[in-house]
């Protein structure tokens, strides 16, 4: 893995949130220990502290990220539980790409998300379409994938799916399945290369979790 000194990772994370118009980042504090980023600090609302960690992964040299930052709503944006809640049905129910076996419910401007779906995607869209919601301070996606096929086709159709996405390092990555829970083990070049294995795995049908064992080199 490519190796940076913690002081030019941390200025280069700075810089990075800087440069996103997306994230105030004047109240967000950075420090690193040996490429482990850690964020502290406050912003007004939950989708810039999705932003800022998007961010972070963007930059050469992080390992990991320790996400502390709060979510502080200004007061001119503070809402009750009960609004919040409407305001994401209506959000959910107008999705396209969702199913409305979704449910949602807040406390303290947190949102658990619950139901089921068919797709990992499904999944993902859900806490996506959420996330700007005025007055949200977090987000739990607690949406389970229903049953898929059987466990026994899942290891050759990630395969499949791997070579068509990274094939030089396909016969690096071990795969493994275990009642809908696939683990991703062996070495890839780069975070790129990791992600792109764990998309090609959710996009399996029948996948309930990603166990993530990659090692980057």
């Amino acid at each position: 893995m490519f190796a940076k000194d913690d002081t030019a990772l941390i200025e280069d994370v700075v810089e990075e949130l800087k440069a996103d118009p997306a994230i105030e980042s004047s109240r967000i504090a950075v420090t690193a220990d040996r490429g482990v980023v850690t964020l502290t600090g406050t912003v007004p609302t939950y989708w810039q502290k999705v932003e800022a960690a998007q961010a972070v992964w963007r930059v050469l040299g992080v390992c990991a990220l320790a996400d502390d930052i709060r979510v502080e709503v200004p007061g001119t944006h503070v809402r009750n539980d009960t609004d919040i809640a409407a305001a994401a049905v209506a959000i959910l129910r107008s999705h396209s790409d969702l199913p409305d076996t979704i449910e949602a419910t807040v406390r303290d401007g947190t949102m658990a998300l619950t139901g089921r779906v068919d797709w990992n995607f499904q999944r993902t869209a859900a806490a996506n379409a959420i996330k700007h919601i005025r007055g949200v301070k977090g987000v739990r996606n607690n949406i389970e994938l229903n049953e898929g096929p059987k466990v026994s086709d899942v290891r050759e159709r990630i395969r499949t799916e791997l070579v068509r996405t990274i094939n030089q390092e396909v016969n690096n990555i071990d795969v493994e399945t275990d009642d809908g829970t696939v683990t991703l083990s062996g070495t890839v070049r780069s975070e790129s290369d990791a992600a792109a294995a764990r998309h090609a795995a959710w996009a399996v049908p029948g996948v309930k979790n990603i166990k993530d064992l990659l090692h980057v080199s």
